[in-house]
């Protein structure tokens, strides 16, 4: 069929009829074209089958099957169709009934050229509009799917921003084709330094090069949603529950060395805090950038949790609007002591600058005050001037000369930085603190391993290991080797034990094994050992 061209079917048990309608009537110029002609409901319907015809011209009054049963099994199978019913005047009433299947129009016989020709012409237009229509919406529906990546990327950095409220992310998740099936979400911001690229490389085909490499490695098993935001890549990655972040985490550590070594791009991956709900992830997100801020303490290449590295389990990144103070508070968490002083003085320097009376100096005061409130509210340390009296506070450092109030300023500023340290040398301390503890109650159990101690701990490996090392000088699994081996050694002179029975005492069910590694230690073998000790005692 032409474009814009139509099918009719005629449907009459009086073929004279059907052969007046075909004549009477120029169908090419209409834009019609008559397939062919029935005699009987039956014989119609087997053509509406075969040829689909868009328009089907019937008579009432027909055997086998009258021209109202034909007319409702086309709109049942066909519902596109259009139907027009001839009628003799006789029955005209019987015809309006014929509303009720959305027929286009009955006609009364004897039919009449100039009216069929009216009739074809107004159901031409109509034709023409709808096909028109169906036309538009498919090409709507077309650029919809194509555009549907970018629209699903915008609604994620809208959902990590915090700007779509809760009862309204389910219609974004049916428009946009979004699913997310975990029990749980963790946000991580994928970093790429762009100071540190191959020679063969730009910093953005590297960048690209990483993010493909997370589609591959790490989307699919998390079944994360990934894009591209501020420069990084990240992802919404859903848990099946909380304690899987360790495994994301060490997955994450696994990934960085990964990509160092293959395409030479220095990555940190920020992991932020398990949420819930997705209304969340602002949070989650936050925690994650935070997390890779910690690179300059902790080191890149490496995944960082937020969870494992912020004291007290606080996660929350000071939102502060003024671009002075946040800079300080960065500095007072990642900086040296000297980078402390410089960011306060210049913090001090452009907030006198904007000084045109003694009530902005005021407001400025006040703003410093609140600042540093929150942000020690936030992370749990405690300055016993910003414990007291705020009022009392705010009106001596109003009576402060410049140099005075620097010197408070860069003061309080080191001091909240030197808490911040102990707090985390605190947090490590405990890690290793614990893992010792467990290391001398269950050194006897030869299933001990680093997983045991990392799950007890609801850390990740790679984390764990780094305190671990960092405190005792010695990996975990050196560690535990080296208590087995001391407390072995003890055994071979205070007991008259066999060699096999003290090896299984201290995790080793394999003697040969456990002598090889004693060796290792001490030089000689158990049973020498033990020879060398008792005689020197003797």
């Amino acid at each position: 069929m032409e474009a814009n061209k139509y099918t009719v079917l005629l449907v009459d048990d009086e073929e004279e009829v059907t052969q007046i309608i075909m004549k009477k009537i120029n169908w090419e110029e209409l834009g019609f074209s008559v397939i062919g002609s029935a005699s009987n409901g039956v014989k119609a319907l087997e053509m509406v089958e075969e040829f689909q015809p868009d328009i089907v011209v019937t008579d009432i009054k027909m055997p086998y099957m009258d021209g109202m049963e034909l007319s409702n099994r086309i709109k049942e199978e066909y519902p596109s169709t259009k139907i027009f019913l001839f009628t003799g005047f006789d029955e005209f009433e019987y015809a309006q009934e014929a509303v009720h299947l959305e027929v286009e129009e009955y006609i009364l016989k004897p039919v009449n050229a100039a009216e069929l020709t009216r009739v074809f012409t107004k159901l031409k237009i109509k034709l023409d509009q709808e096909i028109s229509e169906k036309r538009n919406v498919e090409i709507l529906q077309k650029y919809y799917i194509e555009s549907l990546p970018l629209l699903q990327t915008n609604f994620y950095a809208t959902l990590i921003e915090g700007r779509i409220r809760e009862d309204e992310i389910p219609k974004y998740l049916s428009d946009y084709q979004i699913s997310f099936e975990g029990s749980c979400y963790c946000c991580l911001v994928i970093h790429t330094s762009s100071s540190k690229v191959p020679e063969e490389m730009s910093p953005l085909l590297l960048t690209t090069s990483v993010q493909k490499q997370v589609k591959e490695r790490l989307a699919e098993k998390w079944q994360a949603k990934c894009f591209s935001y501020l420069g990084n890549t990240v992802l919404i990655a859903q848990l099946e529950n909380e304690n899987e972040v360790s495994e994301l985490t060490d997955e994450c550590d696994r990934f960085c060395k990964y990509v160092r070594r293959m395409i030479g791009a220095v990555v940190t991956i920020g992991i932020g805090q398990v949420c819930r709900r997705l209304s969340e992830l602002p949070q989650s997100y936050s925690g994650a950038r935070e997390a890779v801020s910690y690179r300059g303490i902790y080191g890149a290449t490496r995944a960082i949790n937020i969870r494992e590295i912020v004291p007290q389990g606080i996660c929350r990144m000071d939102t502060l609007g003024e671009t002075g103070l946040t800079a300080l508070f960065k500095a007072i968490r990642f900086g040296s002591k000297e980078e402390v002083e410089e960011t306060a003085c210049r913090y001090l320097r452009q907030a006198a600058s904007t000084v045109r009376s003694l009530q902005q100096h005021s407001v400025n005061v006040m703003e410093l005050v609140s600042a540093l409130y929150r942000f020690s509210a936030n992370n749990d340390i405690a300055v016993g001037e910003l414990s007291g009296d705020m009022k009392m506070l705010y009106h001596s450092l109003l009576e402060l000369e410049p140099d005075a109030l620097q010197k408070w300023l860069v003061d309080i500023s080191l001091s909240f930085r030197e808490m911040l340290i102990r707090a985390r040398s605190r947090s490590t301390r405990s890690y290793v603190q614990r893992a010792e503890e467990y290391v001398r109650s269950s050194y006897a159990d030869e299933e001990l391993s680093l997983d045991d101690i990392c799950e007890l701990l609801g850390v990740s490996n790679s984390y764990f290991s780094t305190v671990f090392k960092k405190e005792t000088g010695k990996s975990f699994i050196g560690y535990l080797t080296d208590y087995r081996m001391e407390q072995a050694s003890r055994m071979l002179i205070e007991t008259n034990e066999k060699s096999y029975i003290i090896a299984k005492k201290v995790g080793y069910t394999d003697s040969n094994y456990f002598s090889y590694v004693f060796k290792r230690r001490f030089g000689v073998s158990p049973s020498k050992y033990r020879t060398e000790h008792t005689k020197s005692e003797k």
